[in-house]
């Protein structure tokens, strides 16, 4: 017979692993998306985004410092389309943005082994 003490520590481990549905990792840069999700109590789904970001201290050491949103159900779909209207927002105005100065993404680059200049290199020919 298991005792009481026993018993509460495994409901505890079953609820963790219950909790725990589906995840998904995005490395950006210096970032770090989780998209996880997970279940409530009642078996109902909900979606947690963490960022985290490795930081360090003056002496070296390290800690994550992490940003949590909760996303219920029933906020899927306003989150989704205001995602998506900021997303398409910064695509059409940064592409704009490039169009009007696309003459200043000319650059000059100097050669380190030749010490020759290569002179009207665009982003394009990158």
């Amino acid at each position: 017979m298991e005792s009481v003490e026993n018993k509460g520590e495994s409901q505890k481990a079953e609820e963790i692993v219950r909790q725990e549905i589906y995840s998904k990792a995005v490395r950006a840069g210096k970032r770090t998306y989780f998209f996880d999700v997970k279940s409530t109590r009642n078996n109902e789904y909900y979606l947690t985004i963490t960022e985290s970001k490795k930081k360090f201290t003056e002496k070296g050491q390290f800690h994550y410092e992490k940003h949590k949103i909760f996303l219920y159900r029933e906020d899927f779909d306003k989150f989704v389309d205001g995602l998506q209207e900021v997303v398409n927002y910064i695509r059409d105005n940064q592409a704009e943005y490039l169009a009007d100065n696309h003459e200043s993404a000319e650059t000059t680059v100097e050669s380190s082994e030749s010490g020759k200049e290569l002179k009207d290199l665009k982003f394009e020919d990158i």
